[in-house]
């Protein structure tokens, strides 16, 4: 069925008549419209909001007030050094993230199809699938989130983060790809693979909990609305 734009069912059609949402299930689902649609959506919201992302990481990275005195200050100082897309550094990697959100919805669908062979419970369904699905996105989220913040960090003329990108200290420009994979060389180099999972346990011990009592309580509450 689709819950705020996702989908999944019930598990058991008689509540489906005490709703007023609509249900979609997940084998009715026109999957190349979702995911086309859904990368869509969520690529213009990234578009919106990224310079205000990449602000606020620099602005906890600093020093005290060492580089920015605030929101305002920064995005005039980085406008005026770097251009408008000094406000993206990052971007294209951190787009990879998209395919996090897809996975999660499928693997929560196909998770809660699964269970339903051992438990007709929706609770136990929903907490389940809810758990797996952010288990998967931040398993493919947190690497790229640490590469993308890194990239964040670079700043013409002086060192921000713990790494700096051939070029950047010169002024000079480096293909955006360019500073990915020198970015990832480093990380590499000085902390190994655990060093693109970074935060990654931390990111679980938030994520996986929230969603495993996020959706059974959306099916609960769902359950009680009646039509109007």
């Amino acid at each position: 069925m689709t819950r705020s734009g996702f989908s999944g069912h019930l598990g058991d059609g008689t509540m489906e008549d005490k709703r007023n949402i609509q249900i979609i299930e997940w084998e009715h689902l026109d999957k190349k419209k979702f995911y086309v649609f859904g990368v869509a959506m969520t690529m213009m919201i990234r578009v919106s909001v990224y310079p205000f992302t990449l602000i606020r990481t620099r602005l906890q990275v600093q020093k005290g007030k060492s580089l920015y005195q605030g929101t305002f200050d920064a995005f005039i100082k980085i406008l005026r050094a770097d251009g408008v897309t000094g406000l993206y550094r990052g971007f294209l990697v951190n787009t990879f993230t998209l395919i996090s959100g897809q996975c999660y919805v499928t693997t929560y669908e196909l998770t809660r199809k699964f269970v339903a062979d051992y438990s007709q419970s929706n609770t136990v369904k929903s907490l389940v699938a809810g758990g797996s699905a952010s288990l998967v996105a931040q398993s493919i989220t947190v690497p790229i989130d640490v590469v993308s913040q890194h990239l964040m960090m670079q700043r013409k003329g002086e060192k921000v983060g713990r790494f700096q990108v051939r070029g950047s200290s010169e002024g000079q420009g480096v293909v955006a790809f360019g500073q990915t994979k020198d970015i990832i060389r480093q990380i590499l180099r000085t902390d190994g693979l655990r060093g693109f999972y970074r935060g990654y346990v931390a990111s679980l011990l938030t994520y996986i909990p929230n969603s495993a009592v996020w959706w059974p309580f959306y099916h609960f509450y769902a359950a009680l609305t009646p039509l109007s």
